[in-house]
């Protein structure tokens, strides 16, 4: 099996999210989850070394997501998978449920990682939990095209 090498951008990414407060999530070009620091953690009922590394579907599975009214959103309609798709930061609050069966009401922005102008590595999602979830809302940057 060739193991392909992370991205410097990622690397980097990962070493900002362990030195953040803030929760933060991030995925590789594909979506595949490449790390989520301890704030994370906490929020998402599991630790990234009992997680490790998951394909998209897997971590959406593991970490379902709903709106506030508790209606399924399809994983393309998440702001990490919208800033990874579309290359443009994207915000919503929504519904978790984390790995510890708990649900989260939380607000979640997500931006797009890029090595170059046109070279996509992956993105990362910073969020936190909400008091007042309704109040959320879907939005992407101004001027950008969701």
């Amino acid at each position: 099996m060739v193991m392909q090498q992370k991205s410097l951008v990622l690397i980097l990414a990962r070493g900002l999210a362990d030195e953040l407060a803030s929760a933060m999530f991030v995925v590789d070009r594909n979506g595949t989850l490449a790390y989520f620091n301890e704030s994370a953690e906490a929020i998402l009922g599991q630790s990234f070394p009992d997680t490790g590394e998951m394909s998209a579907d897997e971590w959406a599975k593991a970490f379902v997501a709903t709106d506030h009214d508790g209606r399924p959103l399809p994983r393309d309609e998440l702001p990490i998978m919208i800033a990874l798709n579309d290359r443009v930061p994207a915000h919503r609050g929504l519904r978790v449920e984390a790995a510890d069966g708990e649900s989260r009401d939380i607000a979640v922005t997500a931006f797009p990682l890029f090595a170059r102008k046109e070279e996509l590595v992956g993105a990362v999602a910073i969020f936190w939990e909400q008091e007042n979830a309704a109040k959320a809302s879907v939005s992407a940057a101004p001027g950008a095209e969701a």
